[in-house]
């Protein structure tokens, strides 16, 4: 992995929007921007959206609701958290957030390393497909990511 500038950097303004899922990352700041460090996003997601619980092996993430109604899974239960609330979720605990409101739910998102958005990118291209994804593709692509679905 390559280490991060020694100098702070400025970085153009630059987002690249992935669609997956029925969810939009727009990513700020990329694995290749930051030498590995960290992924930094927002996350728009649809009311009823989000995804199935799951658990990273090699990301920590972060959340803060911005705008919207959020509800977190940890612990084996839903939370609703109201708007400001930062969410960290440390690798190995099984996770996931839905929209539980009726307007688009909008969250500043980080991991750390970096390499979540390359997980999402293959993912936004099995979305993009005519047919839609193929889920046991997508299992396949998280799992080689180091995601995990959990089961129920």
């Amino acid at each position: 992995m390559e280490s991060p500038p020694a100098v702070a950097t400025t970085l153009p303004v630059q987002e690249h929007v992935l669609r997956a899922f029925g969810d939009e990352l727009t990513v700020l700041l990329n694995g290749e921007q930051t030498g590995g460090a960290m992924l930094l996003g927002v996350i728009s997601t649809s009311p009823g959206g989000g995804p199935p619980p799951h658990y990273h092996l090699n990301e920590d993430e972060w959340f803060l609701v911005q705008e919207g109604r959020a509800s977190f899974f940890v612990g084996g239960q839903w939370q609703e958290v109201p708007t400001g609330t930062r969410v960290f979720l440390p690798r190995t605990v099984v996770h996931s957030f839905k929209n539980v409101g009726d307007k688009p739910l909008r969250m500043l998102f980080g991991t750390v390393p970096a390499g979540f958005e390359k997980f999402f990118v293959r993912c936004a291209d099995e979305c993009a497909k005519p047919n839609g994804p193929n889920m046991e593709r997508i299992a396949q692509i998280a799992a080689e990511h180091g995601i995990h679905f959990a089961h129920s």
